[in-house]
């Protein structure tokens, strides 16, 4: 077996460990499946041997039985995390006076959402919630007077163990100490993303200035209440989740930029880190940190002239990030959105163009291929989106294709808006306008469409759920063969 292919098995059966344990499945019951598991290749394997007298499929066989033991590591990693994580001194329902400082960009809208790490003598995480006003900023150190709860709901557990946060405080007494003791480097590009989208409210009409800063830098506080309601029924809320779009525009402009003037290795790690930056910037999303690791794949794979493999970097993206934080598989709903939705558009979208005997030309508009996109993204997707979510509009097929085709334009001239508005406020108006008829489409589409608030799904349970992906599946083999 080639290495790459050792690579991805040994990943899977990682992943499949790390599965297993977050559904809390008793330890020898695992070990157990292991064994069993091996069992199965190895007695194919010489199964095949004595029948066939070998070929590379039982080589193959043989390399399972050893790379299955990976689940077993994998399972040993999450628990091993699951201890460390839990190695907290947290006082819960009882009212305290205690000091926290915030360590991520607070979350702004009605109210403000502020994850706050514990100073002595308390220690772990805790998610804040207070009033809109006054506001607090990243690296603030705040003194609270409140009672910290553990939360009741199950997935509402989960939901924040993703992000090592074990207690909720509704609205404590809350006193600014003092601002400016997290990193540098985070406050200056948190501070880089606030002045970006008021150079947006600037120039354009306040609806249009938060779709762009949520299409461009996935900023959701500024959408008002329907205009939510009108991205949900139309099935185009993913818009404003960041994504390979936003890293694939990125990386693209940049290069085009920086390579008129500099060398191309200096291209290369300069691309590099800005793609890091705007990661931090933006809040680290899984669906942008999966694309900045398969972003930074595919420059090092042309940067030493080697051939790159979606499914390995697929791979690689997803233990990278689990390896950093194991309940994100399980409990991170954006990343499993992210990865289903980019595995469907990687396998499942050359299946829908045999099917449909599409050619490979695009199309007026790119529609074809926007079509096949949107469709496979979809379907790979919408039982999640019911499964989490309650509903699926199929209207959202229509939505996502008279949108998506412009959506990489008006990315990229958001971008370009977003650097000129800190050069000059009258160029950045001008430009403005230009951008904003085709932002006034974008948002003219998504409520007229979410006003319709018909071909809603609104079940689909487990079972069925997995019965779906094994057809899906299937449908992917059978077709994929074919030439």
């Amino acid at each position: 077996m080639r290495i790459y292919d050792i690579a991805f098995y040994a990943i899977v059966f990682f992943l499949i460990g790390i599965l297993s344990a977050s559904f809390k499945i008793n330890f020898l019951i695992i070990i157990l499946a292991v064994v069993l598991t091996a069992a199965v290749f190895l007695f194919f394997g010489y199964f095949n041997i004595i029948t066939k007298q070998g070929n590379k499929s039982d080589v193959k066989l043989f390399w399972l039985t050893s790379l299955s033991l990976f689940i077993i590591v994998g399972a040993l990693y999450y628990s091993m995390d699951d201890e460390r994580s839990k190695n907290i001194n947290i006082v819960f329902d009882k009212k305290i006076n205690f000091e926290g400082l915030v360590i991520k960009n607070p979350e702004q809208g009605n109210q403000q959402k502020l994850t706050i790490k514990f100073q002595k003598p308390y220690s772990g995480r805790v998610l804040v919630k207070l009033k809109s006003y006054p506001s607090f900023n990243y690296g603030d150190l705040i003194k609270f007077e409140g009672t910290v709860k553990k939360p009741e709901d199950g997935s509402y557990v989960n939901y924040l163990a993703k992000d090592r946060i074990f207690g909720v405080s509704d609205y404590p007494k809350a006193e600014f100490i003092s601002s400016g003791n997290g990193s540098k480097i985070k406050s200056s590009l948190f501070s880089l993303k606030e002045k970006t989208i008021s150079g947006f409210q600037k120039v354009l009409p306040a609806e249009n200035a938060a779709f762009l800063a949520g299409i461009t830098l996935g900023e959701r506080a500024e959408f008002s209440k329907d205009f939510k309601d009108a991205m949900s029924k139309s099935g185009t809320t993913h818009l404003v989740a960041l994504s390979g779009y936003n890293i694939a525009v990125l990386v693209m402009a940049v290069s085009y930029i920086l390579s008129s003037f500099a060398p191309r290795r200096l291209v290369f790690w300069l691309t590099v880190f800005i793609i890091l930056g705007f990661v931090a910037m933006t809040g680290a999303e899984a669906s942008v940190v999966r694309a900045a690791i398969m972003g930074g794949i595919i420059l090092l794979a042309k940067r030493t002239n080697r051939l790159y493999s979606f499914r390995n970097a697929i791979a690689v993206a997803a233990f990278l990030m689990v390896l950093e934080n194991p309940k994100v598989l399980s409990f991170d709903i954006g990343f499993q959105l992210s990865f289903m939705a980019l595995l469907g558009i990687v396998y499942l979208q050359p299946a829908l163009q045999k099917f449909f005997r599409f050619s490979e030309e695009s199309g007026f508009l790119s529609w074809r291929e926007n079509l096949l996109t949107t469709l496979s993204a979809q379907l790979a997707v919408f039982p999640l989106l019911i499964l989490y979510f309650g509903k699926f509009s199929l209207i959202s097929l229509l939505s996502n294709i008279l949108i998506i085709c412009v959506i990489p334009l008006t990315m990229s001239l958001g971008f370009i808006l977003g650097f000129l508005s800190f050069i000059s406020y009258e160029i950045s108006l001008i430009f403005g306008w230009f951008v904003n008829l085709f932002l006034s489409y974008e948002t003219f589409i998504i409520k007229f469409l979410g006003g319709l608030n018909i071909l809603q799904i609104n079940s689909f349970g487990i079972s069925l759920a997995v019965v779906y992906y094994i057809i899906l599946i299937g449908f992917v083999i059978n077709y994929n063969k074919k030439v």
